[in-house]
């Protein structure tokens, strides 16, 4: 039976969790669901590859820069030079590499002349050579768009340059052509717990960054899936004011020069690329920290739509504990529910229910492996207290990659 009555206490407790989880549904439905929504229009809408005038697209450089990377040059390269796109070229940067990196290139460069190499010097003293060689491969381009990825990146599929290409158009001749398009890049589905958490960390922050740039707020990219012109690249200083920084050669660059007339996002199936995840959690632990390390030089704004959500919703899991421990504390009885009690449980099941059907629903529109409802449950606890810890202690060593 539940109890109907309520003090002064109760009301505080359920008008806070009230707003905390309103706060919550308004982000999720907005935000994270944006990316499906967009995925839907464009299925109802019939956009395929095949739309695309291909006599008029634009031409474009694709660029990677390979730091040890001759296995998977040798596995991806390939896929790169069969796109089924007119006019481009492959712009490898080796970055140090002290493998065969330099010879499995140039024996790709012997049948096809779209493919050329650099190299960032010996020795060069900056914090991030990955910026001096996408600044590099930059350089080199002959084309004015810039299609950057990773050497262990493999397209989707031949319509990849094709597919990010068409989020430079516009049928609106008064609208200002995009400078910027966002891409996903995903991870390929492996068995293993750790396989799932990086997964469901790259399709969480996907969303969120996606969903954002889709609402008119972008504020990063990754460089495993990420095109702009590259008149916007040394116009607006390139790398020059990051170069401090050991990473965000992708997300912070794009937080610095993105708004929502300049960056359009696509989401096509054929748009995607795919990686392999790091195969153990200290990797992905290193490759968390790296990531995190540039958001302090994130713009204010930013910083704040980002610190919002998880503390809107972390105080939504303390209220919901809170309560429960309160409830049961002192208006428990074997024979009667405080209504306290039902309605905070009520909230924190409706928000699970919607977390598991945005997520799940998105990740199946984006040819992802949807999540159980305790695995979603347990990462969306989990992995904010591995930011916060992240943030909160110093990083011991520094890399240049």
């Amino acid at each position: 039976m539940i109890s109907l009555e309520l003090n002064s206490i109760d009301y505080a407790l359920l008008g806070a969790l009230a707003f905390f989880f309103l706060a919550q549904v308004y982000w999720y439905s907005r935000y994270m669901a944006a990316p499906a929504r967009r995925i839907r229009k464009d299925r109802k809408a019939n956009i395929t590859h095949q739309t695309s005038d291909i006599n008029e697209v634009p031409e474009v450089s694709v660029i990677l820069s390979a730091h040890n990377e001759s296995y998977n040059l040798s596995q991806y390269l390939q896929v790169l030079l069969t796109q089924d796109y007119p006019t481009y070229e492959v712009i490898v940067v080796d970055d140090g590499s002290e493998d065969e990196t330099r010879t499995t290139v140039e024996r790709y460069m012997v049948h096809d002349p779209r493919l050329r190499m650099t190299f960032v010097p010996y020795g060069a003293r900056v914090r991030s050579t990955k910026k001096l060689a996408i600044t590099l491969g930059a350089k080199a381009a002959q084309y004015d768009y810039l299609l950057l990825t990773d050497a262990d990146c493999c397209p989707e599929s031949p319509h990849w340059i094709s597919e990010i290409m068409k989020g430079f158009q516009t049928s609106d001749s008064k609208q200002q052509a995009p400078d910027i398009v966002l891409g996903f890049g995903a991870y390929f589905c492996e068995k293993g717990h750790i396989n799932r958490l990086v997964r469901f960390d790259t399709l969480f922050n996907g969303l969120h960054y996606l969903g954002a740039a889709l609402c008119g707020h972008p504020y990063m990219g990754v460089g495993r899936n990420l095109a702009y012109r590259k008149s916007l690249f040394f116009e607006s200083g390139g790398f020059t004011r990051l170069m401090d920084n050991r990473a965000g050669d992708d997300d912070l660059f794009v937080n610095h020069v993105a708004t929502k007339d300049n960056t359009a996002v696509v989401l096509s199936r054929d748009s995607m690329t795919w990686s392999i995840a790091k195969k153990t959690m200290k990797e992905w632990l290193q490759q968390k920290r790296r990531h995190l390390s540039v958001s302090p030089a994130y713009r204010t704004g930013t910083k704040i739509r980002l610190t919002l959500e998880p503390l809107t919703r972390g105080l939504f899991y303390a209220l919901v504990l809170g309560i429960v421990v309160y409830e049961l504390s002192y208006n428990f009885t074997p024979y009667t529910v405080p209504l306290t009690l039902f309605i905070a449980l009520g909230l924190f099941l409706l928000r699970w229910i919607l977390q598991t059907a945005i997520i799940n629903v998105s990740a199946r529109r984006m040819g992802q492996q949807p999540f159980g409802m305790f695995s979603i449950l347990w990462f969306d606890i989990a992995l904010p207290l591995v930011n916060l810890v992240m943030l909160a202690v110093p990083q011991r060593k520094n890399r240049k990659w």
